[in-house]
This record gives C-alpha cells, structure tokens and sequence, in this order.
C-alpha cells in the first residue's frame, strides 16, 4: 500500500507582490483608417464638371490653333480661262484651261505635278495635261480651243515673287451638258518640299 506525501504549504515569502507580477504584453491598437488618412479620389480630385470645362476650352484652343497654323502653299493662283470642246460620239470633253501662279513664298517654288479634277454629279473626275505634241494636235482639232490662246503651262521653278501663266489641256469622261452643270473645277498643282499642293478652283 503506497501512500501519497503530502504537499508541502505555499511559502508566502516566494510569492512576488501584485505590483511585481509580469506585466502585461501590450496589444496593438487596432489599425489606423488608411482610408480616412490618405483621402479618397473623390475628395481629392477636383469636379468633374470643372475637369470637363477645362477640357472643353484647350480642345476649342487646340482647334483654332490648327486653323490658324494650318499648313498651306507658299504659291497663289487662279483659273482665268476656260474653253470647252465636245467631242462627238464619246460621251466626252476637251478643255482648254489657262491659269496663272505666282509664289508668295520667300525661296523658289520648284513645280513637280500638275493636274485638273472636275466634279460633277455622277462623280469626280482627275486627269494630267496633255503632253506637248498631244497640246498642238488637240488644238488643231478642236479649232475653238485655240481661243484665248496661251503657251502651253511647263513644270518649272518659279523665283521668289515671280508669277507665270499658261495653259493645259485636259480631257474628261462627260458631255457638255455635264460639264456645264458641274460643281466644281480644279488645277492642283504640287511642288517639291510642300505639304500642300496649289489648288485653284472654277
């Protein structure tokens, strides 16, 4: 029969005071509202009425800026003449244009192209000159383009504040009822170095 020793009585000298025990491991405060701390989009941004007013106004100033800077030909020019044969049986006209360039420009004006559009209401048509045998031979049968005659228009450099006329000859697919009623007639001419071609309009 084993018996159990007894449990020897608590020294109450061992025992630490109240004010010594170990203290408390403090505990963190609860996570700061980062929300509330850094503000949110709709507090920081400005209006959205006034974002869209200070849109509005740089699109209107970028628009007129365009306008105004718009790139264009340093070369001016008109269509004085025009002469108007119809070519029988096919559906078709002659003409006979004289225009005049002169460049505005500060340094030459070195011509690369020249072409005629018309529009009508079936469309628009584009063609070139004719070349300069084919200029004599058209004038030769259609007598009445010999009117208000010029030298035919060359490719050629024009000095800075020069000015030349001169005249092409062009065909295009419409009868003379068509061409009477067109809306619009254009010599474009382009140059080396420019954007923009001279466009003069009848």
């Amino acid at each position: 029969m084993s018996i159990t020793p007894p449990t020897p009585p608590l020294d109450s000298s061992q025992e630490k005071p109240a004010d010594q025990q170990a203290p408390l491991i403090p505990q963190p405060d609860a996570m700061a509202h980062i929300g509330e701390e850094y503000g949110t989009g709709k507090e920081n941004l400005p209006p959205t009425k006034l974002v869209g007013i200070i849109l509005g106004v740089l699109i209107v100033v970028i628009g007129i800026a365009a306008l105004v800077f718009k790139a264009k030909s340093p070369a001016t020019g008109s269509i004085d003449d025009v002469q108007v044969a119809d070519v029988a049986d096919q559906n078709a006209v002659m003409l006979a244009i004289n225009v005049t360039i002169k460049n505005d420009g500060k340094t030459e004006y070195k011509m690369r192209a020249i072409s005629a559009e018309l529009e009508t209401a079936s469309g628009t048509h584009e063609d070139h000159p004719a070349s300069p045998i084919d200029f004599d031979r058209y004038l030769d049968a259609f007598p009445n383009l010999k009117t208000n005659a010029l030298q035919r228009l060359e490719i050629q450099t024009i000095e800075a504040g020069g000015q030349r006329t001169g005249r092409i000859v062009v065909s295009f697919p419409v009868n003379a009822a068509d061409f009477a009623n067109r809306k619009s007639l254009k010599v474009k001419v382009s140059a080396f170095g420019e954007s923009v071609p001279l466009t003069m309009t009848k």
